[in-house]
């Protein structure tokens, strides 16, 4: 039993709710100190899976290069494409694989070229045969890109692949690759030295989460 003492004018009532409204905000004051901890914990986590991308090696002759699409400007890939675009090149022409597939969809209702296009484009006036290259032309995500490129290859016959894009953006790419199943998947991925790494690691983060939550429901 608990006891009060008090003045007239004054009510146990009321420092009885003092009380409870005191413990209730300290509750939810650790749980989001918890919240917080943990989110930063997480972060910290994704940010060192991020950074542990490299170029597998050895490298393994496959079938094809899947070069993972980025925004296009106008009629031209973007300086960041360009990027993936001139690494896959180079793999290409170190016998790393003979043929590409190239991956992305259209970026804006009145751009001319779908990401696809606009790669096949650069690579053609790079020097590379047209019918070397296999465009896939409706993805708007980096799932949709391996889905989409998985089909293109399976229908060309097909099987092994090197995925290739950005460091930062390649621990996701190849975790997808394998739940997608592709046959032994390699990376190809490149440093940029166009991008902000600050606000491309940033987003790739929440990427990285929000992949983690889709996959647990494949």
């Amino acid at each position: 039993m608990e006891w009060y003492v008090y003045r007239r004018g004054s009510s146990p009532i009321r420092k009885v709710s003092r009380k409870r409204g005191g413990r209730r905000k300290r509750v939810l004051l650790t749980v989001l100190a918890v919240l917080i901890a943990a989110g930063l914990i997480w972060c910290a986590v994704v940010f060192n899976r991020i950074n542990s991308a490299e170029t597998t090696a050895p490298m393994v002759q496959a079938d094809a290069g899947v070069i993972l699409g980025m925004s296009m400007w106008g009629d031209e890939p973007s300086p960041g494409l360009k990027e993936r675009l001139d690494y896959g090149l180079k793999l290409y022409q170190s016998g790393a694989f003979s043929r590409f597939v190239v991956s992305g969809g259209l970026d804006q209702p009145d751009y001319k070229y779908t990401e696809a296009e606009g790669m096949k484009r650069y690579l053609v006036e790079k020097g590379v045969p047209e019918n070397v290259i296999a465009l896939e032309d409706k993805s708007t995500s980096t799932y949709e890109n391996l889905l989409f490129s998985k089909t293109v290859m399976q229908q060309k016959g097909w099987s092994t692949a090197v995925i290739i894009t950005h460091d930062f953006h390649g621990r996701r790419a190849l975790e997808i690759a394998r739940e997608l199943g592709y046959t032994r998947p390699q990376l190809g991925v490149t440093e940029s030295k166009v991008m902000s790494m600050l606000k491309y690691k940033s987003r790739e983060i929440l990427a990285y989460t929000k992949w983690k939550f889709q996959q647990l429901s494949l």
